[in-house]
């Protein structure tokens, strides 16, 4: 014989529930009379036939028709004050889920034009918090007629909502910033920009996002890499900072290896290739009528001027010297190279 509920009530306090349904399994038992009891942070949406019915606020409500007119359809003349008939409540947390983690599994590519690599790939972190503004329209189209629906089982989807419009954040931030310390200026205004973006996603599953926050927001460690492996960069410059890698990892290795020239060269002709591009640049300077000597390399270079021409920092070029990859020489504290040296350092 099937059990008749008179008192209709989820007394669980929910910490990591958003929706319970009474019973968990299988259509419940009621009739006219029978007592439904929400707590103050609950919310209940009473189904019948796979049909939303009534939401019952806080408090203690007696199912009649009067309060769930519906029900005079759905249940005939058939049926007196005191049969049973089948349905389910489903009970929703209305308190707000806060200090909820988001994170970028993938870092998120920011353009930066005229500046650097022309991108950046930023990795960050932060919080956010929401709550559910329509009981009826979250059950409908997101939990369905699952017995305990879990923060667990919706946050994965949220968080990739927020990502989305944070991407589009910096699409339409673009020109506003070049650095990463420009965008660290930015992170209250960028937070709201989110917040407002995703209200609308949040909208329209029945939820309110309440705080959006940006915690930290730092470039990755292998842009160039990345950018790259998404079709972000060119092979020349892709060529040039991996030269100035090689620069780097000869310098720093103790046993002075096989030589800086040879990193920078093996299997891919890298030093020819930026010979090739720094000749390029020559001839299109002294076609111009360059006020600096035609544009021609100069016979005696700083280890800033050589920087300039290799495309990597003055720090790289001055462990190639001492290194012994890139002949110069020193003249008190300061060190210059001879465009003989720097041209057959180039050529390998």
């Amino acid at each position: 014989m099937a059990r008749v509920f008179d008192v209709i009530e989820w007394a669980d306090e929910m910490p990591n529930e958003i929706v319970h349904r009474f019973p968990e399994t299988g259509p419940g038992d009621f009739r006219i009379g029978s007592q439904v009891i929400v707590r103050e942070s609950q919310a209940a949406v009473f189904f019948r036939d796979g049909k939303a019915l009534d939401v019952f606020g806080p408090g203690r409500h007696t199912i009649t028709t009067a309060n769930i007119p519906l029900l005079i359809n759905l249940l005939g003349k058939a049926f007196n004050d005191r049969s049973p008939f089948t349905a389910e409540v489903y009970f929703v947390s209305m308190r707000e889920f806060r200090d909820r983690k988001w994170g970028t599994p993938q870092p998120i590519p920011v353009q930066t034009p005229g500046v650097g690599l022309g991108w950046l790939l930023l990795k960050g972190f932060g919080t956010y918090s929401y709550q559910v503004k329509n009981p009826q329209q979250f059950v409908t189209q997101i939990v369905g007629a699952r017995g305990i629906y879990l923060m667990s089982d919706i946050e994965n989807d949220l968080r990739s909502r927020l990502l989305r419009s944070m991407t589009d954040m910096f699409g339409e931030m673009k020109g506003k910033y070049q650095t990463v310390q420009d965008i660290l200026g930015w992170l209250d205004e960028i937070s709201s920009g989110v917040r407002a973006k995703a209200a609308a996603e949040f909208e329209a599953i029945g939820l309110e996002l309440k705080t959006f926050v940006i915690a930290s927001m730092t470039p990755s460690e292998n842009t160039a890499e990345e950018l790259r492996s998404r079709g972000l960069l060119d092979a020349q410059t892709y060529a040039q900072l991996q030269a100035a890698d090689a620069m780097r990892d000869a310098a720093q290795n103790p046993s002075g290896g096989a030589g800086l020239t040879a990193g920078i060269g093996a299997g891919m002709g890298i030093g020819n290739m930026i010979s090739q591009t720094m000749g390029g640049m020559q001839q299109q300077q002294q076609g111009g009528g360059s006020q600096q000597g035609g544009g021609a390399m100069p016979s005696v270079m700083t280890p800033s001027e050589a920087a300039q021409i290799l495309r990597v920092s003055e720090e790289d070029v001055i462990a190639a010297i001492e290194s012994g990859d890139l002949p110069a020489r020193k003249i008190g504290k300061a060190y210059r190279i001879s465009r003989e040296a720097l041209e057959k350092f180039l050529g390998g």
